[in-house]
């Protein structure tokens, strides 16, 4: 069996792993190897079951994210967990190291987002703009370090890169994240940008099932911040 893959939750309705940064949770055209293969073959290895294995695509995180993955075992389970992502009524809490020092409190940033595919990159408009979808989270400061500040986020929507561009556009860019003005790293594939927990309810037994995932220890290294 895979040792690679770090399972947070499992049950014959869900899987929940730790996704690395820089690993691809679905194929794109890369053609690399995914989350989602390595989550197939570890079901099929320890349930011994054969052929191909179901696992259902219920959410993203972007290629450089680290975080909670989530993966429903069953049809059923799939269309009950995408139904609670698209409602907007999964917690989501996520930490970030970002340059600059926002000030104390609970903040919230409310933004109008388009994302241009093809250079797969999303932008702050105007109210109106044609394609344009509201984006709100909230934030607070954690602690800080050398001109430099660990947030935890809660996004209330969930559009494209919301949180990378709603930080970056207000001149906090998240470490690491060249795409939209972050320093760089020293691991080009990684982001300081860490989705630590989901609180979904479970698809069959209809209670809250808490998910949660440590934040890299490679942080410290990669982006010269304390852990």
């Amino acid at each position: 069996m895979s040792t690679s893959l770090k399972i947070l939750y499992d049950d014959n309705h869900c899987l929940a792993v730790a996704k690395p940064a820089g690993a691809l949770m679905v194929g794109d055209e890369t053609g690399d190897e995914t989350l989602l293969d390595q989550a197939k073959e570890w079901v099929r290895e320890k349930y011994n079951k054969p052929g191909d294995v179901f696992l259902g695509v219920v959410h993203r995180l972007d290629r450089p994210v680290s975080g909670v993955a989530l993966y429903a075992r069953t049809s059923k389970s799939a269309s009950r967990l995408s139904d609670q992502f698209r409602r907007g009524s999964v917690e989501k809490t996520y930490n970030a190291w970002i340059d600059g020092s926002p000030p104390n409190g609970t903040h919230t940033l409310t933004d109008w987002l388009i994302k241009n595919r093809n250079s797969n990159t999303t932008s702050v408009v105007r109210e109106g703009t044609p394609g344009a979808r509201f984006s709100t989270l909230e934030f607070r400061v954690v602690s800080r370090s050398d001109r430099r500040s660990l947030v935890e986020i809660h996004p209330k929507t969930g559009r494209s890169h919301q949180i990378r561009v709603q930080f970056a556009s207000r001149g906090f860019p998240i470490l690491g994240d060249v795409k939209y003005g972050g320093a760089k790293g020293t691991n080009p594939r990684a982001i300081a940008l860490h989705a630590r927990s989901l609180i979904v309810q479970h698809p069959t037994q209809k209670i809250d099932l808490e998910l949660l995932c440590e934040l890299p220890l490679e942080w410290a290294q990669w982006f010269d911040v304390p852990v």
